[in-house]
């Protein structure tokens, strides 16, 4: 009879629950977190694997590639969308891997998507540039309210940017601030060296993808955001809808309504972060340099509020990139903006 495999995985160890077709607990075992231990175990059991369930940790890449590479028919499970029943007196990591084994079982695991490994790493060097980019505005602001606080003087960022470290340190007549400051400019500067040099080799890579163009001729997106959203978006075929990655992209209102009423919020965390972000970086360099879009956030902002208003922008934008990269066409503001071209 077919086996299914629940994974709970940890950061240093995983918990595997073995179930038949009929539901029966065969084995449950904790190893560590290392390829050769989960091996071990599954391998007297691998003719009758029909399928392993490895729930999407932080850390799952080691274990769906090498399971993979060994023919294991692996699937990711989504976390952000298995719930396990409320009642329970108990529950632990071995009633977790059983709950994965028996969704796998039942037909109903919630899937998550298994990102190509040979993209991975660019995917994840861009996302790296991006917490890079986080700490050197850090630095920009921590020196800024250095000299306010010490010298009554608000620096604009054009200056800042153009400070040398000992240009900084004299800046200062105490010692210890001239410390800081030069310390600071250095690291900013270096910073920027390692920011430029992943943004050139992603472009190298990236650029040659299908969608990257196309991208680029929607308003308030540049060569970065495009980058993140190649990256993150993968296969495009894995969305049906503009609106379902509309969702992904953490573009659409999290409720929960019961007779026309609020009855509270759902996961709104489920989806792309980073795509999230995209999208609203976008809408704000929309609004600002695309008439239509500049239209639609203002006409929206009046009915609501600025930050409503960006976000609707932002849903816009992701339904149109949609399109743009399911059909391969540029972007076309007619289709986006019907109301208001007709209005103009």
């Amino acid at each position: 009879m077919k086996i299914m495999v629940g994974i709970d995985l940890h950061s240093n160890n995983a918990m595997c629950g073995l179930m038949d077709l009929e539901g029966k607990r065969l084995l449950h075992k904790k190893v560590p977190c290392r390829l050769s231990k989960v091996v071990e175990l599954l391998d007297p059991f691998k003719e009758r694997i029909e399928r392993v369930a490895v729930e999407s940790t932080f850390n799952w890449y080691w274990l769906v590639d090498g399971l993979q590479d060994r023919g294991y028919p692996v699937v990711l499970a989504n976390p952000a969308k298995i719930v396990q029943y409320e009642g329970l007196k108990q529950a632990d990591d071995k009633s977790d891997a059983y709950h994965l084994a028996e969704l796998l079982r039942l037909g109903i695991l919630p899937e998550g998507h298994i990102y190509d490994r040979n993209s991975r790493p660019v995917r994840d060097a861009l996302r790296r540039r991006l917490g890079l980019v986080q700490k050197r505005t850090a630095l920009y602001l921590s020196f800024e309210s250095l000299c306010a606080r010490t010298l009554g003087v608000k620096l604009s960022l054009k200056v800042l940017k153009k400070l040398s470290a000992q240009e900084a340190s004299r800046m200062f007549s105490h010692r210890f601030d001239q410390l800081v400051a030069r310390e600071q400019i250095e690291l900013i500067g270096r910073l920027s060296q390692s920011i430029e040099l992943i943004e050139r080799e992603v472009l190298g890579v990236a650029s040659k993808l299908p969608y990257y163009r196309r991208l680029l001729t929607l308003p308030g997106i540049g060569v970065i955001l495009a980058l993140t959203i190649t990256l993150e978006t993968g296969p495009i075929e894995r969305f049906a809808s503009a609106g379902d990655y509309a969702s992904y992209c953490r573009c659409v209102e999290s409720q929960r309504l019961s007779n026309g009423k609020a009855k509270g919020r759902n996961n709104g965390k489920c989806g792309n972060k980073y795509l999230g972000w995209a999208f609203v970086e976008g809408s704000n360099f929309a609004r600002r340099y695309d008439a239509p879009s500049r239209q639609f956030h203002d006409r929206k902002e009046s009915q609501t509020n600025p930050i409503v208003a960006t976000k609707a922008l932002a849903c816009k934008l992701s339904k149109a990139a949609w399109h743009v990269m399911s059909e391969d066409v540029n972007y076309d503001p007619k289709r986006v903006f019907p109301g208001l071209s007709k209005k103009k």
